[in-house]
């Protein structure tokens, strides 16, 4: 079996090491380990689960954010839209958004 990668653009790789940080501090979570383990669940999903959940073609509108997407279903108020370029077994994150923000009309 040959061996997938999953890499982060730079800023989506920003974006997820503050997440916990984010999280914490508008108080989703009353204590940070809880927003860290919250994003550790959220990247296991995307490095090492996301690759056997089926994933779809971006509609139109939104294909600025990548050509696929999957998402994750942190909780019950919470969904997470994993948008990604893929070529092979190389998975490229392009865009991460959650149904909180309103960009994503078109899903």
């Amino acid at each position: 079996m040959e061996k997938i990668t999953v890499q982060y653009l730079p800023e989506i790789e920003i974006f997820i090491n503050n997440l916990s940080d984010v999280l914490f501090k508008k108080e989703y979570f009353s204590f940070y380990e809880y927003a860290e383990n919250y994003v550790d669940q959220l990247t296991f999903f995307i490095e090492k689960e996301m690759i056997n959940f089926p994933y779809k073609a971006t509609p139109k509108a939104l294909k600025k954010f990548g050509s696929n997407y999957a998402f994750y279903k942190a909780n019950n108020r919470t969904t997470w839209y994993i948008f990604f370029e893929k070529k092979a077994n190389r998975y490229l994150i392009t865009y991460l958004t959650n149904n909180h923000i309103k960009d994503l009309n078109e899903l």
